[in-house]
């Protein structure tokens, strides 16, 4: 893995700085340690007694996601596999038959006529068996898609759902890597090479069984063959396995960097500030060291590979040296001996196979357990809430509406870090009011926010509206009764009315007419104004990588995504840094809008600018995770505190010192 020597002379040192490249140096530590190592014991000693321990286990999992997916394709897939093994014995056993008939004494004409009988069962037997496995794999093909849909949907119905302090979680994220991208994968994958394993052990127990019948000396030179190829591919996937859990984070690092250098939005800062040359020495670094890491498993495999086919020779140049000895000592007759070799060759395809669907199923087992522990894990970090028994569970149900929020002694810390970003803090929000969270970046003004919504839960204190605490309901009743306007907001792919509407909205019929609360929202949040240059209106694409597709500029993204919080009509609306992508004037009209638009429902207001928050009912002031002041404009520039530095830092720096008289006088 990039053991490159050095060279005298300037074409050696090039090669030589290549080649350091592909070792983790470090500027790139997270090359040099991973969190998967506590896997790599257990890894390295897997061997076919751990196989055979753990491969039914794998089974049983693939047998119950392919019967959850379809029971039908299920049934017909196994049960016609066990019936094309029947056929394959029965033509085996009807071969002795054709050729104890063409070795007999007599006219060559008798013979064939003897023999005809017992060939036309092997032709029977045959066509039967190739009609059950063309059954059999039409019904596996069916199967396969099924799974597939259902493994994607349990992984983002978890990843949806699941507490948003998990995405602040670095372990987590790393969990959700290897399961989305082998683990969910694997699933069909795993279904597949467990049918294959069945289907190979039915071929394998068909030749064994008419092995046996024939001699009983017979089996056991069959199944010698199985170890050196059974090793060889063990040994295979254990290495393969091993590299792809060493290269978890570089292969998301590149990602991450691949991103960075093809999105759009990244495009005009890497031209700007000339970050071409930087990235792409980041990504080839990464690269390199994949390649590296790649490349010596490619030469280990081989090795391995190798070595299983040499033992595999041998053990089946001594089944057929035995054979040739039980031959010559009269121990079996030849029409006997001519069926054993036939059996023995179809045994060995058949076991070929199995040993193939053995060590693949293992493989994508392997993946396939990442997968299902980490939707075990997700799906344990969903919230889930108790709610008591009826009577009391309707009482404990959140109202459509609500007279107060109160906040009481909250504290917060998000994972990872070592001071909380909330530490006790209590506020009140009551219908109908304007409410401001203002102070410096890192206050904790988003954090409450996120906690009064209901995404986040607190560490200690507790959320209640009105009565109710918000941990003995379902995050989603909180949801549906906000409507959040945030500085970083989604650019949705999709046409100009699903940015509104998505969420609560329908499409309108072909023809039919818009939504009218649609419309009103975009009047009042003014994304009428940007909708009416759009080619198709509200049926515009907002998306350039497509074809008729559109492309707006932050304040008209700004505007669709106001118009999507006011579309929800909720009684509790949370604006976020709402007019950041906005100039002076429509940062002033936005304001007045959300204003009028309030219309006794409660507004959340958090924000840098404080000339915004003049008219709000109550201004709460955090610093580094606290309350330190509260009260309305007047009372707060009154009391000289930090709200009133701050508002006047700024209204000197619009209007200079006339202006920060002014403010200081309220």
């Amino acid at each position: 893995m990039g053991t490159g020597r050095r060279f005298s002379g300037r074409p050696g040192r090039r090669r030589a700085h290549r080649d350091e490249r592909s070792r983790p140096g470090p500027d790139l530590p997270e090359l040099s340690t991973h969190l998967w190592h506590a896997k790599d014991r257990e890894l390295a000693e897997t061997g076919l007694g751990t196989v055979a321990r753990r491969l039914p286990a794998v089974i049983v999992q693939a047998a119950g996601l392919a019967w959850r997916a379809s029971r039908a394709d299920t049934v017909a897939t196994i049960s016609l596999n066990l019936a094309a093994g029947i056929f394959t014995a029965f033509w085996l056993l009807a071969t002795t038959g054709v050729l104890t008939a063409l070795f007999s004494a007599g006219p060559t004409p008798g013979r064939v006529r003897d023999a005809l009988p017992s060939l036309a069962l092997v032709a029977g037997a045959v066509a039967l068996r190739a009609g059950l496995q063309a059954g059999a794999g039409w019904a596996q093909s069916r199967l396969r898609p099924q799974v597939t849909r259902l493994a994607e949907l349990r992984l983002y119905e978890a990843t949806t759902a699941v507490h948003l302090a998990a995405l602040d979680d670095s372990d987590f994220l790393d969990e959700l890597q290897r399961a989305q991208t082998r683990g969910m994968a694997s699933a069909s994958r795993v279904v597949q090479q467990a049918v294959d394993v069945l289907t190979g052990a039915v071929g394998m127990l068909a030749a064994a069984g008419t092995l046996g019948v024939l001699h009983p000396l017979l089996l056991p030179l069959l199944l010698l063959t199985a170890v050196p190829e059974g090793w060889a591919s063990l040994r295979s996937a254990r290495m393969q396995y091993l590299t792809m859990l060493a290269l978890v984070e570089v292969t998301r690092r590149k990602w991450i960097l691949s991103d960075l250098m093809v999105e759009r939005k990244h495009a005009a800062e890497v031209r700007s500030f000339t970050m071409r040359a930087f990235l792409l020495d980041q990504y080839d670094r990464s690269a390199a060291y994949q390649r590296g890491v790649e490349l010596d498993l490619a030469r280990r495999q081989t090795v391995a590979r190798v070595t299983g086919d040499v033992l595999k020779g041998v053990a089946t140049a001594a089944v057929y040296v035995a054979l040739g000895l039980m031959l010559w000592k009269g121990a079996v007759p030849l029409a006997v001996a001519g069926t054993a070799v036939l059996a023995i060759r179809a045994g060995q395809s058949s076991l070929a196979n199995l040993v193939f669907a053995v060590n693949q199923c293992y493989e994508e087992g392997l993946y396939f357990g990442d997968y299902l522990a980490f939707c075990d894990a997700a799906e344990k970090r969903i919230p889930h809430r108790a709610l008591p028994a009826a009577p009391a569970r309707e009482r404990g149900r959140l109202p459509d509406d609500f007279a107060c929020i109160r906040v009481r002694d909250v504290t917060f810390t998000y994972p990872g870090a070592d001071t909380p970003s909330l530490a006790g803090v209590s506020v009140d929000l009551r219908k109908g009011e304007v409410v401001a969270l203002v102070g410096e970046n890192g206050s904790g003004k988003t954090t409450l926010a996120k906690i009064m919504a209901c995404l986040y839960d607190p560490d200690a204190g507790e959320v209640r509206w009105d009565d109710v605490p918000l941990t003995e309901v379902p995050p989603q009743e909180v949801w549906e009764r906000i409507a959040v306007i945030a500085q970083e907001y989604t650019h949705w792919p999709m046409t100009a009315r699903q940015n509104i509407t998505m969420g609560r909205g329908r499409e309108p019929a072909e023809g039919g007419e818009e939504d009218p609360a649609m419309l009103a929202a975009a009047r009042a949040s003014g994304a009428d104004e940007v909708v009416a240059d759009l080619g198709r209106g509200y049926g515009t694409l907002l998306d350039r990588r497509f074809k008729g597709g559109a492309e707006l500029s932050g304040g008209q993204w700004q505007r669709l995504a106001v118009a999507r919080g006011f579309f929800r009509d909720a009684p509790l609306l949370v604006c976020d840094e709402p007019t950041a992508a906005l100039d002076a004037r429509a940062e002033h009209q936005l304001f007045e809008r959300i204003r009028t638009h309030a219309g006794g429902r409660t507004v959340l207001l958090i924000t840098h600018r404080l000339a915004s928050v003049r008219h709000a009912d109550r201004i709460y002031v955090l610093e580094r995770g606290k309350v330190i002041e509260e009260g309305d404009h007047a009372t707060l520039m009154a009391r000289g505190g930090l709200y009133a530095e701050l508002y006047s830092l700024q209204a000197a720096a619009y209007g200079g010192e006339g202006a920060q008289a002014q403010a200081q006088a309220g």
